[in-house]
């Protein structure tokens, strides 16, 4: 089936455009890392702002065909989760060889 000659500009229009969209969203994200009340909210406003990253540099490479962008946002992806373990092991209260302990069943 033929493609009609304005869908490509109109495919990458609408990419563009979640793109922004998604770009919004990433900068009320930071005002959460500016003011959040805690140091886990702070730290999942980051990954958000890394998830909202990726997902723009995606959009933006489906739209304009850039490999690169592709490859950043791998890159990005591969950052935000070591950002997300290297918090969990500096956490404060708990030692980064403790394991996890549930205390649900302790008394039986």
């Amino acid at each position: 089936m033929p493609r009609a000659a304005g869908q490509p500009q109109l495919v990458s229009g609408f990419l563009l455009g979640a793109a922004a969209a998604v770009l919004a969203t990433v900068a009320l994200g930071l005002l959460r890392i500016l003011r959040g009340p805690g140091d886990a909210e702070r730290m999942m406003s980051a990954q958000l702002l890394g998830t909202g990253g990726v997902a723009v540099l995606l959009l933006l490479a489906a739209a304009t065909g850039s490999g690169a962008a592709v490859d950043v946002a791998l890159t990005l992806a591969l950052l935000a989760a070591f950002a997300s373990i290297a918090f969990y092991k500096g956490a404060p209260g708990r030692s980064p060889d403790e394991p996890a302990t549930d205390d649900r069943g302790a008394d039986e």
